[in-house]
């Protein structure tokens, strides 16, 4: 997965850094309440030229910032005020209380926002933060922002239109606060009550939430987005004729009743080919292996009865084959309607229908059912391609990715090359040798052995080979506790025992040689069979379908990873191999696929203007081809370092090197913005891992008792091992769960190093996890953006991370991050727990309880991070934007019913009435969809991988019939071919044009903080998988399953295996999450 880059975290000297000093940094640190606003006039009413008196977020904007136009540079404004030191540039009557010390001019209480030109603040009244100051607006109605003269509605912000916000301030107000007074500081902001909302006006109307799935209908697409340049891609989807067959359904019984789908499928086959010209009238049906199959046309009878013969495929006693007897009745079920389904994608239909999706598609996966391995939604076999080793026993086979999809341009069929691990067919005592890495003869098996042997080998089928041409089959369920010469089993009723290896001898004339190692246990646990190892060999094409290691995923993604060009071509070439023209079962179903990629009409849009600080020789830069760098650049927030300490667990890394490493890298960071202390409080210690707890522990209260009460530990910096176990883990666990300290963890190859691109890159985590920021759109400076920039706009992102197949009590971790800064959206503050085992729906949104002394208590993740943007800017949001990651089209209708029921509790339980317009969008990065040039040679629609070029997206052709959804590529390619996101909307109160969330979308994803490259999918959605990825580690050691992960790995935990979308089961017992500790939880942390 692409990393995506952001800034984020309090500002210097703000709420977010603990009690760190207080830096005259840019901006005069966060500024107090005194937010203006942009272009686009005031909240509510004002802007209908409403009674002026409306929550006075708008402020009328004296120099209108023009700001550049596409592809021009922005005139070097000043955005943050003056850079520690210097004093600020004369403002018209800003004052405000000086804040810790300093001399009342560098305050700016009210001066510009961090990063807003200063030129546009004309008479800010700030105040102390926790909530802007009151002032009496116009007509006795309180305002608690500035009241202001209204303007007029600048109609390029494709705004909708909004209720009116009378302001009534629930605590006493100054009769007038002039520019030179300071009111008294409102009460801490407990809930939202200083601003009740107006109930009644026109709106975007808050739209009841429906009752059910059958309810809930998607917002439609609101028209094709026309911003950016055009150009045609293609995709590799394979237009489908819609049959004009008349299709029949029917339920299938088969006695006695087995769960393979296999044996269920050789039942059918049977059948077909002894009576498919007779008693089925000529039809070839399609059967899904269980319980439907499915005709084209009528069958000569409405329900019938069966019975075949079956001949096992292992070879009983004397080479004789056993036979088995089914009793199969087919009997008419309904008819499919595949009138529906062109009505749907004509656009006439609101909903597709699925059954007559699901028989086109088991139709079409008829054929290759019988020719290859299917797994989920793919086939897979080792004559597709080279089979590789992956190491420990597993080889990867490659296959191809098959599923029919409506789309408008009618039908399409989606193919996609694909990999995956299988077992590999070796005798049982080869794979061992493999899987331990050593011959297992040498030496006797350890109980670490064992386990993992018996971990590896669960589940998987075996043949037997010392039976001549019977190879019996059998599926392993366990190991014996003893060696096989100690084994040994009763033969009679008087309990008469007799070992193993006479057995063997006596019954078969074999000889065990490895009389050492445990049997293999097959069939049930209460009749357990014994077969030895040596007598077993691994049936061929079974999937490996448990975790790999760092190893295996790296040699997997070696063999995944195909230039553009290359997939594109292997695309083509399965097309031609699956035939579909001569496919019997496409033919008798009248199903037609094309030979050619879709063609499908695209636009480039543009990248957005990113401001960096004034007092750097660049102050903004316009990305090429998806990058930039820091050169010539300061951050245009720079956090604050003061305090901080080394812990060195390397040891290859000698005391002298940690010291030069932590002098280059404070270094970096001044250089590149940051106020940082180039002396650690204490000088570098080197410890064991298996001490961290100890060493963090004791080093961190040193330091503490070194420093002046009240002050704190901004940053630990630690290097690691390159190979480092569950150590970064436990040190992450403690530090942002324990000793409320953020860490950044370096690893000993970088320490060597010390490149500066590395250090560089460090500089930009560190200044978010201290509350800093790296750059910010000039549009969000200059109050551009359409539905963000006109009133206070929080941006959430949520993800659900599941335990890896094989886990199967872990919980699942739910991450929610939110935006703590408007307008410039570029920190997010992130909260996470621990839920359900694959529980999809966040538990923790919203929560009641009953306390009791308080009686009914709200909160969850949704109030806790509303309040905090509330504290964090001096305003409620009026407008919420729900980033999604990780639902599967599945899962759609339970996770916007549950969740988005959970965002309005949580607005409610706020103050009556609060219920800002909601727009939820899932994003989805696990989709077969990709995007290819269509001239690979033309340099000006390639970037330097081959990929399309960042920007590209396509609401057309391939995308839903109806509802509003897009692919967008926001990244440049690295290798491999880039998976666009798709965004598909579930919900839009805010009334987005196409235009309007694919810009802001595609502009978000320059701000990712960790990188100076615009990322793959949103940021908001990026911390939220970060934030969960982290929380894996706060789990106790037992039920995590990244203990022994090397620092960074995986990125995407689970995956495999049916997420749960039934409604929480709230009191399902699962192991609370350590809480993050409240200074970490303000800052971006998991950065």
């Amino acid at each position: 997965m692409v990393r995506k880059k952001r800034t984020d975290g309090s500002s210097e000297g703000g709420e977010g850094s603990g009690s760190r000093e207080a830096a005259p940094a840019s901006g005069g640190g966060r500024g107090g309440g005194g937010y203006q606003q942009g272009r686009g006039g005031g909240g509510g009413g004002q802007q209908q030229g409403g009674r002026g008196r409306g929550r006075g977020y708008g402020q009328p904007q004296q120099q209108q910032y023009g700001g550049p136009r596409e592809g021009q540079p922005p005139q070097q404004q000043q955005y943050s005020g003056p850079r520690g030191g210097q004093p600020p540039p004369q403002q018209q009557q800003q004052h405000s209380g000086p804040r810790g010390g300093q001399p009342p001019q560098q305050q700016q209480y009210g001066g510009p926002r961090e990063g807003q030109p200063p030129q546009q603040q004309h008479q800010q009244y700030g105040g102390p933060r926790g909530g802007p100051p009151s002032r009496s607006g116009g007509r006795g109605g309180a305002s608690s922002s500035a009241g202001l003269p209204q303007r007029q509605p600048v109609p390029e912000l494709h705004q909708a239109t909004l209720p009116t916000y009378q302001a009534v301030s629930s605590q006493p107000t100054p009769s007038e606060v002039g520019p030179t007074q300071t009111p008294d500081p409102p009460a801490p902001v407990q809930e939202f009550e200083q601003l009740s909302i107006e109930q009644g006006a026109p709106s975007q109307a808050i739209q009841p939430i429906p009752s059910s799935s059958k309810a809930c209908k998607f917002p439609l697409r609101p028209g094709k987005g026309q911003v950016g340049k055009r150009c045609m891609v293609k995709a590799n989807h394979f237009f489908a004729e819609l049959p004009d067959k008349d299709l029949h359904q029917y339920d299938v019984t088969i006695t006695p009743e087995v769960t393979s789908r296999g044996v269920n499928r050789a039942v059918m086959k049977q059948l077909v080919d002894l009576y498919r010209e007779t008693h089925l009238g000529k039809r070839l049906p399609a059967y899904d292996g269980r319980k439907s199959l499915y005709t084209a046309g009528p069958l000569p009878f409405v329900s019938k009865e069966f019975r075949i013969l079956l001949q096992d495929e292992e070879e009983g006693a004397g080479g004789q084959r056993r036979e088995r007897e089914f009793k199969i009745v087919i009997k008419l079920a309904a008819r499919a309607d595949l009138h529906h389904l062109g009505m749907f994608l004509q656009g006439k239909q609101a909903d597709a229908p699925q059954e007559a999706l699901q028989v086109l598609d088991i139709v079409l996966r008829e054929l290759p059912t019988s020719k290859f391995t299917p797994v989920g939604r793919s086939f897979y076999s080792p004559d597709i391609g080279r089979k590789q080793s992956l190491g420990d026993g597993l080889e990867s086979w490659r296959g191809f990715y098959q599923s029919i999809r409506p789309t408008q341009m009618g039908l399409s069929l989606n193919i996609d090359m694909s990999s995956t691990a299988f077992i590999e067919a070796l005798p049982v005592t080869e794979f061992v040798c493999e899987l331990l890495n050593r011959d297992i003869r040498s030496r006797p098996l350890s109980d670490a052995d064992r386990v993992k042997i018996k971990k590896a080998l669960r589940g998987v089928k075996v043949e037997v080979t010392h039976r001549g041409n019977m190879r019996r089959k059998y599926r392993i369920s366990g190991l014996t506790a003893v060696a096989t010469r100690e084994l040994t089993f009763p033969v009679d009723e008087r309990n008469t025992q007799k070992s193993v290896v006479e057995y063997f001898y006596e019954t078969y004339g074999f000889r065990i040689q490895h009389t050492q190692l445990p049997c293999l246990q097959v069939g049930n646990s209460n009749r357990p069979n014994y077969l030895p190892m040596e007598v077993c060999k691994i049936v061929e094409g079974q999937r490996y379908s448990k975790r790999l290691n760092e190893r295996q995923i790296t040699a997997l993604l070696k063999v995944t990873c195909q230039r553009p060009q290359e997939r594109e071509k292997d695309i083509l070439r399965t097309v031609g191999l699956n035939d579909y023209a001569k496919d019997p079962y496409a033919k008798e179903f009248g199903i037609k696929i094309s030979a050619s990629l879709a063609s499908v009409e695209a636009r480039i849009l543009p990248p957005p203007w990113l401001k960096y600080h004034d007092s750097g020789r660049e102050g903004t830069c316009l990305p090429q081809v998806g990058q930039w760098n820091m050169m010539n650049k300061k951050m245009i927030n720079g956090g604050t370092v003061s305090n901080w300490i080394c812990v060195n667990f390397s040891r290859q890394v000698p005391d002298n090197l940690a010291r030069t490493f932590c002098q280059e890298l404070a270094q970096m960071c001044h250089t590149s913005g940051m106020a940082f202390n180039p002396e650690p409080v204490l000088p570098p210690v080197s410890a064991r891992p298996e001490q961290v707890e100890k060493v963090l522990k004791t080093r961190y209260h040193d330091a503490m008792a070194k420093l002046p009460k009240g002050t704190e530990i901004d940053l630990l910096i630690v290097i690691l091992p390159d190979n480092n176990g569950s150590l970064y883990g436990d040190l992450k666990r403690i530090c942002e769960t324990e000793l409320g300290i953020v860490s950044q963890c370096c690893l000993t190859k970088h320490v060597f190093k010390m490149s500066k691109q590395y250090m560089a890159n460090v500089a930009l985590k560190i200044n978010v996890k201290v509350g800093g920021r790296n750059t910010v759109l000039v549009d969000a400076l200059s109050r551009r953006i359409p539905l963000v920039s006109d009133r206070p706009t929080i941006i959430f992102g949520a993800d659900v991370t599941h335990p890896h197949p094989g886990e199967d009590s872990s919980p699942s971790i739910a991450a929610v991050v939110a935006s703590q800064d408007w307008p410039e959206i570029t920190k997010y503050a992130g909260l996470v727990c621990a839920q359900a085992h694959r529980q999809e729906l966040i538990q923790d949104l919203f929560k009641e309880w009953k306390d009791p002394q308080k009686g009914v208590v709200t909160g969850g993740m949704i109030k806790e991070l509303l309040i905090a943007f509330r504290k964090s800017t001096g305003h409620k949001p009026l407008r919420i934007i729900f980033y999604r990651d990780g639902v599967s089209e599945g899962q759609f209708y339970q996770v916007l019913l549950y969740e988005l029921d959970a965002i309005r509790k949580a607005c409610a339980s706020l103050e009556a009435g609060y219920q800002p317009p909601v727009t939820f969008v899932v994003v989805q990065k696990r989709h077969h969809t990709r995007l290819f040039a269509h001239n690979h040679n033309d340099r000006n629609s390639v970037d330097r991988s081959g990929n399309i070029l960042p920007g590209t997206v396509v609401d057309s052709k391939i995308c839903h019939p109806t509802e509003f959804d897009f692919y967008l590529c926001s990244h440049a390619g690295i290798q491999g071919t880039s998976r666009p996101a798709h965004y598909h909307v579930l919900w839009d109160e805010n009334n987005f044009s196409a235009d309007g969330l694919q810009s802001l979308t595609n502009n978000l994803c320059y701000t990712y903080a960790r990188c100076t490259r615009s990322v793959s999918i949103v940021p908001p959605a990026y911390y939220a998988h970060l934030a969960a990825f982290r929380a894996r580690f706060y789990m106790e050691p037992e039920t995590s399953d990244s203990g022994s992960m090397a620092s960074g790995s995986m990125a995407r935990g689970g995956g495999m295996g049916g997420r749960n979308t039934r409604a929480p089961n709230v009191n399902a017992a699962v192991r609370p999450l350590p809480p993050l500790k409240d200074n970490v939880k303000r800052v971006m942390f998991y950065c």
